[in-house]
């Protein structure tokens, strides 16, 4: 954004649409049914973060367990969903930063510091599952960790290096400002 010279005013909603991604990522994951799936024949095992299902043949109906009945279970739901919630609040306080004339970057790099701390809960959440998961429930079969538990770490690895992006913008406020005079490399001979 600083090295190639975008100019401010065009790159402002940058950083907050991304944040809006990793939300919407958030949402894929803590809605999605995809967590744990069957990776071969006969399908017989599907587990989100809230319940673990299975069927005893390929044709018979899902039964469905919830999670919330195991400590871990109610764990890693809670530590994911507060790195969740604290995300929300990161993409709220991000457009509410960026949408106010005056920028102000310690606000931003304190949007940075929160949103570590939202990575933090929400990796605490997405290695509790699989490590309980796999030695506490009977699983059949060959067994794969699927597209919603990708979506969740996405999401966290979003925190992390938008984290990186909201603590190093103030580094750079006179050249976002544009407040710096141009260097030129060129000398006359």
């Amino acid at each position: 954004m600083v090295k190639y010279g975008l100019d401010y005013t065009r790159c402002r909603w940058i950083l907050p649409l991304l944040l809006g991604i990793g939300v919407i990522f958030g949402i894929i994951a803590l809605a999605g049914r995809g967590w744990l799936e069957s990776q071969t024949l006969p399908y017989v095992n599907q587990a989100s973060l809230w319940e673990s299902c299975t069927r005893p043949d390929q044709g018979a109906p899902w039964t469905c367990d919830s999670l919330m009945n195991y400590a871990w279970g109610r764990a890693a739901a809670a530590t994911y969903l507060v790195g969740f919630l604290l995300l929300v609040i990161c993409f709220a306080l991000a457009i509410i930063a960026f949408a106010i004339p005056t920028l102000r970057f310690n606000f931003i790099r304190g949007i940075g510091g929160l949103l570590f701390v939202a990575a933090v809960f929400s990796i605490m959440g997405l290695v509790i599952y699989p490590v309980k998961f796999t030695s506490e429930m009977r699983l059949r079969g060959t067994s794969m960790f699927s597209w919603a538990y990708g979506f969740g770490w996405t999401t966290a690895i979003m925190e992390i290096c938008l984290g990186f992006f909201f603590c190093c913008l103030p580094n750079y406020e006179d050249q976002i400002l544009g407040n710096v005079k141009p260097t030129y490399f060129y000398s006359s001979p």
